[in-house]
């Protein structure tokens, strides 16, 4: 598991128990031995609002974070989620699309597994590469279209 992956997981369970958490920015990059700025892209990408969160910051010494759960339905939420795919997706972004799908209880692991192997680098891999991102985003849209 990568930092930023340890650093979501731990905000994670922050907000599990209260829906919404206030941290300092500075006490994680600290517990985690990192720079803050490694904070601020975990919560930049992946406690964004298609994700069901809304983020609140406030800089400087008595700075913090809160971040709150949007309680959104799961058609909501799925739809949100197709808009926000755009046109093209990387094979990175679709896996933490799939762990929000997890998390709202759309899809379940298996059926999650299923998605990531089908659109993974090595099933697309007699797509040109320019083209991939593209057949990728399609082909979830599509699927998430089939989910709801």
């Amino acid at each position: 598991m990568n930092l930023s992956d340890l650093i979501e997981n731990y905000i994670m369970e922050a907000i599990a128990d209260s829906e919404q958490v206030e941290l300092k920015r500075s006490e994680i990059a600290q517990e985690f031995n990192c720079v803050p700025s490694q904070i601020n892209y975990v919560i930049s990408t992946r406690f964004i609002p298609e994700l069901g969160f809304y983020v609140e910051s406030k800089r400087g010494g008595n700075g913090y974070i809160k971040i709150s759960r949007i309680n959104l339905s799961k058609v909501d939420f799925v739809q949100d989620l197709i808009y926000k795919i755009g046109r093209k997706m990387s094979q990175s972004v679709m896996e933490v699309y799939l762990r929000e799908l997890l998390r709202y209880n759309v899809i379940d692991s298996k059926n999650a597994s299923i998605i990531s192997a089908a659109l993974s680098e090595k099933s697309l891999s007699q797509v040109d590469k320019l083209k991939r991102d593209s057949v990728r985003a399609d082909s979830f849209k599509n699927i998430l279209v089939n989910l709801i």
